[in-house]
């Protein structure tokens, strides 16, 4: 099974977004692209019980006329979800993609994302959904589930394409920022573009060893990088590094060391994801 780039695409206003991050991403890991739209059936709110309230025969009518402008919703909904794809596709054929493809889903998701997760190399999800406001500072609650159930790459990303220029990657030593470190190497994606790593703490011997074998491993690979330690609160200090250096790219670790671990996302991420104005790549 060809392992692709799967784009998550609704009807929100960071689609467009999805969609050329999608098409980049696509080109440069030499990577088939599909298009992803799940129609989700489910009813957004409870209906009310009005069985105490009219006759079972009243009663009988009206569930059949609920019933119908359930299915007249569905219809319409997957022909809304067709036409997004269709433009999607065009809009990534238009930025060079020879051949994406499309899908569409019935169910959530979360789940779809679960079920096909064995056919991605890369999701490219926006930062929210349709239904959730543009300017809230939450991530959106889908965001969410996907982070916490995948085991793929994520990379979320904003209203607007930008190609990356530089990247900036998190790094603690642990295992999955060492993989991190490992992956970014290795991957034509990020070919041609300087790399920062910033390791948050003191400037001791184990935290310099830890800087210079990222620094090694990247420039093994080719890469331009350059490192840093930075003490200071965690989240607040990658973010100056980030303004500073013109960083347009964030590649993060899911999960860190601390207690956190074991609820979404580790709490300096969560606090990134919410602010980035950048894609954020999220290993796992």
């Amino acid at each position: 099974m060809t392992e692709q780039v799967m784009a998550a695409i609704d009807g929100s206003t960071f689609s467009e977004g999805v969609c050329d991050y999608a098409a980049w991403a696509s080109q440069a890991l030499e990577a088939p692209l599909t298009f992803l739209h799940v129609v989700d059936n489910h009813p957004q709110t409870a209906e009310a019980d009005l069985s105490g309230h009219i006759g079972l025969g009243a009663r009988e009518h009206l569930l059949e006329e609920l019933a119908q402008l359930d299915e007249r919703r569905a219809r319409v909904a997957r022909e809304q979800g067709r036409l997004m794809l269709e433009a999607a596709r065009e809009r990534a054929i238009e930025g060079g993609v020879a051949e994406p493809g499309t899908r569409q889903r019935n169910g959530t998701l979360v789940e779809t994302l679960e079920e096909l997760q064995e056919e991605m190399r890369l999701l490219v999800i926006g930062k929210r959904g349709e239904r959730a406001h543009q300017d809230s500072g939450h991530l959106g609650s889908n965001l969410e589930r996907v982070v916490r159930s995948l085991r793929r790459p994520i990379l979320m990303v904003p209203q607007r394409f930008k190609a990356p220029e530089r990247v900036m990657i998190a790094f603690d030593g642990s295992q999955t920022a060492r993989k991190g470190v490992e992956m970014l190497a290795r991957s034509p994606l990020f070919e041609g573009i300087p790399v920062h790593v910033v390791i948050v703490g003191a400037e001791t011997g184990d935290n310099r060893a830890q800087l210079d074998w990222a620094l090694e491993t990247l420039r093994g690979a080719g890469h331009e990088a350059e490192g840093a330690i930075r003490a200071g609160e965690v989240e607040a200090t990658l973010r100056a590094y980030k303004e500073e250096n013109a960083i347009d790219l964030l590649v993060m670790g899911a999960y860190g060391h601390s207690r956190i671990r074991q609820l979404l996302v580790g709490s300096t991420t969560t606090a990134m994801l919410r602010r980035a104005r950048v894609p954020v790549l999220l290993l796992r």
